[in-house]
C-alpha cells in the first residue's frame, strides 16, 4: 500500500526546483493553497523566486464598495507573504487598481530595496486621476535587468547613478518631462529594449528627439506610441548623429507630419529588419510638395536588411504611399509590406489606391516582395 501511495503522488516526488517552477506558473493565491496538500508541500511556495501581487490575491469586496476592507485584506496578505517568504526574489510584479495603498507600496519597496537579487520589477498602480510617486528607495534596485512602470511619476534623488544592468525598459504613462527621460536613459548604458507610451508631459522637441537616440547606443527593439514632436518644421536631421547598428525592430505611432522623424530613424539603423508604423492625428496633413521634398531627401537610403514593414490606420494616400514606394525600392530582401486601412477609408479611395498601384507600378528592389492592402 505504501509503494502504491508513493506511485500515485508522482508530483510530490519531483525535484524541489521543478516543483518551484510549477508553482511559479500558477497564480500566487493558488500556489499558497498547495500548503494544505501535505507536509512536503507546506512551505514549497515560500521558495518561489517570482511574486505577483495583484487584485486576485484575495477576494475583494469591490461590489459592496467597502474599499477600506479591500485595502486591509490586500495589504495584510502581501505583508504576510513577504514575512513567510524564505528565498531570494528575482522577479516582483505589483499590479493593483483603485485600492489606494500607495503608502504600503512604499513600505514594500523599502523592505525589498536592500536585495540585489531582484532582476525584474513590474509596477502598475492605477488610481483614477492619480500617479504613484516612486520612493527614493526604488532607486536602490541596482541589480535590475527588466523594469516595467505604468502610471507612475519619477523624481530622481540627488545621488542617482542609474541602473547599470538594465536591458529592458517599459514606460507606460510615466509622468516625466523629455529631459528627465533622457537623464534616466543616459544612466542605462546596456539598454537593449525600450517601450514608451509617453505621458502628456513627455513631449519632444527636435533637439530632445535627437538626444533620445544618443542615449540608446545598444538598443535592439524600440517601440514608441504617440510620438509627439513640438515645433516640427523640417529641422529633424536627415540622419542621427550616431548610428544605431544594433536596432532590429522599430515600432512607432506617429502623426502625418512625423514622416521625416521616421525616415531619420530608419536611415540611421543599418541593420533594421522590421518596421511597424501606426498613423495617428489625421488632422495634420503634409502637402504634396513637402512630402515630395522629404522623400527626395532620402532617395539615397539603403535598407539592406529590412524584411518586413507594416503600416496601420493608413488614410492619407499620397504621403504614406510615397513612403511605401521608397521603402520597397530600397529594400532588396523585403519579404512583405502590409498596409491596414483606417476604418474611415471608404471603398472609393481604396479602389483608387488599388488602381493606382496596378496602372502605375512602382520600382521594387525585390519584385517578388508581397504588397498587401487590408481592412482592419
Amino acid at each position: 500500500m505504501k509503494a502504491q501511495s508513493q506511485n500515485s503522488d508522482r508530483i510530490s516526488a519531483l525535484p524541489q526546483d521543478t516543483i518551484e517552477k510549477i508553482l511559479t506558473l500558477m497564480p500566487l493565491r493558488h500556489a499558497i493553497r498547495t500548503s494544505i496538500l501535505s507536509k512536503k508541500w507546506r512551505y514549497c511556495w515560500t521558495r518561489i523566486p517570482e511574486l505577483v501581487f495583484d487584485d486576485n490575491l484575495v477576494n475583494l469586496s469591490s461590489r459592496s464598495g467597502n474599499k477600506e476592507l479591500d485595502k486591509y485584506k490586500l495589504v495584510n496578505a502581501i505583508f504576510h507573504i513577504l514575512l513567510l517568504h524564505r528565498a531570494p526574489i528575482s522577479e516582483l510584479c505589483i499590479n493593483i487598481a483603485n485600492v489606494g495603498i500607495d503608502n504600503e507600496i512604499d513600505k514594500i519597496i523599502v523592505h525589498l530595496s536592500w536585495s540585489k537579487n531582484i532582476k525584474k520589477f513590474i509596477l502598475e498602480i492605477t488610481s483614477i486621476g492619480e500617479y504613484y510617486k516612486l520612493p527614493c528607495s526604488f532607486f536602490s534596485f541596482q541589480g535590475l535587468e527588466h523594469l516595467d512602470l505604468s502610471f507612475c511619476k519619477i523624481e530622481f534623488p540627488l545621488m542617482f547613478n542609474g541602473f547599470n544592468m538594465l536591458k529592458s525598459l517599459v514606460f507606460n504613462e510615466v509622468k516625466m518631462t523629455a529631459k528627465v527621460l533622457i537623464k534616466f536613459l543616459t544612466n542605462c548604458p546596456l539598454l537593449e529594449e525600450f517601450t514608451l507610451t509617453p505621458h502628456a508631459q513627455t513631449c519632444f522637441t527636435e533637439t530632445t528627439f535627437v538626444e533620445l537616440f544618443k542615449c540608446l547606443p545598444s538598443i535592439q527593439v524600440l517601440e514608441i506610441s504617440r510620438l509627439c514632436i513640438k515645433h516640427l518644421a523640417g529641422s529633424i536631421p536627415r540622419k542621427l548623429p550616431i548610428s544605431l547598428p544594433h536596432l532590429r525592430i522599430v515600432v512607432l505611432s506617429v502623426c502625418l507630419l512625423g514622416l521625416s522623424a521616421v525616415l531619420c530613424v530608419i536611415s540611421s539603423s543599418p541593420n533594421l529588419e522590421k518596421n511597424e508604423l501606426e498613423i495617428c492625428d489625421h488632422q495634420r496633413r503634409c502637402s504634396a510638395l513637402i512630402t515630395f521634398k522629404i522623400i527626395q531627401a532620402y532617395s539615397g537610403i539603403n535598407l539592406h536588411h529590412l524584411k518586413e514593414m507594416e503600416i496601420t490606420c493608413f488614410r492619407d494616400l499620397f504621403t504614406w504611399m510615397e513612403f511605401v514606394k521608397l521603402v520597397m525600392a530600397k529594400s532588396p530582401v523585403l519579404k512583405k509590406a502590409r498596409v491596414e486601412l483606417d476604418t474611415s477609408v471608404s471603398v472609393d479611395p481604396e479602389n483608387k489606391m488599388l488602381r493606382g498601384l496596378l496602372l502605375l507600378p512602382f520600382p521594387r528592389a525585390l519584385p517578388a516582395a508581397k504588397f498587401i492592402i487590408e481592412r482592419p
